[in-house]
């Protein structure tokens, strides 16, 4: 098939392991195409291959900011994705705040109707201080601007929260701060990504050198529950659907399912130190999923287990939590 040409070229040849008629994969063809990958090419074989057995219904335009691209090279490309294959459903990108802000509301109805119906844009703090010193390189009324501009494009928005960015200085500035700005946006997703701080950040150096205090589970536990609570107005739905997350539970939309989506954070906050320490062992080495996991006599054992083998301590735990998250950056 010639549309898959843009999709995977394997020696100057298209791959023709998809028939015309129902997109099945035929074994044959599959087989010479695996024998004539390199092997340095085999990750994106098999991830071209599963995004075909799934039903090629959704496209994610690579790198971080497609939406730098000149509007009449976009449009056309996105058009060229729907000729190509039309049984995709939805065209995602990621974007920044400073891009889309520079973008017309003409041409981004233009995005909208060439096929272009996901943005995810990382806001991670609207604290005009926090963004600063993380040199974002966009303050909090262009993450504003850009957001209702998605909006007014009937373009669906995924916003991230990243709670612990401001550290122990501006916790709750950027807590309420960002808060704030998505009651004025409204996007459709709210997706929680806890920080962690991998040793080649520069935000690593203010680390080390005293300039940042990173906060531990509890703290930015507070701080995320302060930011669900001062959402109002918004019909957003909160994801947490990350590793570094410490609660995969915090889920639901808004406003009606707020009690569900705040319950597991509230329930953490109320548990003894004890508690919660053998809760951020288990979750951090992969025991526990959700604060229900608790309630299952064999996965607290393991999480026991994990507490004596690391020698977790209430006075170590951040540290090893901190250790644990990098593992997942």
């Amino acid at each position: 098939m010639e549309q898959l040409q843009i999709l995977w070229p394997v020696q100057g040849k298209i791959i023709q392991g998809i028939t015309e008629e129902n997109g099945i994969l035929r074994q044959e063809a599959l087989t010479a195409l695996r024998a004539q990958t390199p092997h340095h090419e085999k990750m994106a074989l098999h991830t071209a291959l599963y995004w075909i057995r799934s039903g090629m219904s959704s496209i994610f335009l690579q790198d971080a900011n497609t939406l730098v691209l000149n509007p009449d090279d976009l449009i056309t490309i996105l058009l060229h994705i729907r000729e190509a294959f039309p049984r995709v459903e939805r065209i995602t990108s990621y974007a920044r705040s400073y891009t889309i802000a520079r973008i017309s509301d003409d041409d981004m109805a233009r995005f909208a109707l060439a096929g272009l119906n996901r943005i995810h844009i990382g806001m991670e703090s609207a604290s005009d201080e926090v963004l600063a010193f993380v040199k974002k390189g966009v303050d909090k009324k262009t993450h504003i601007l850009a957001g209702q501009k998605v909006v007014r494009a009937g373009i669906e928005l995924s916003e991230y929260f990243m709670p612990g960015l401001g550290g122990k200085a501006l916790s709750t500035e950027s807590a309420l701060e960002t808060a704030d700005a998505i009651n004025q946006i409204n996007p459709d997703f709210i997706r929680i990504r806890t920080l962690a701080i991998p040793e080649t950040s520069a935000l690593y150096t203010d680390l080390q050198n005293g300039t940042f205090s990173q906060m531990g589970d509890v703290e930015t536990a507070r701080e995320l529950l302060l930011f669900l609570d001062t959402l109002n107005g918004v019909s957003s739905t909160v994801k947490s659907d990350h590793i570094l997350n410490l609660f995969q539970d915090v889920d639901g939309t808004l406003p009606g399912d707020k009690e569900t989506i705040t319950a597991p954070l509230r329930s953490f906050l109320e548990m003894p130190p004890e508690d919660q320490l053998l809760y951020r062992v288990g979750r951090r080495t992969g025991i526990f999923t959700s604060l229900a996991d608790m309630d299952d006599p064999e996965l607290m054992n393991h999480a026991l287990k994990a507490k004596q083998a690391h020698q977790v301590t209430l006075e170590n735990v951040d540290r090893f939590t901190a250790e644990m998250m990098k593992r997942f950056i």
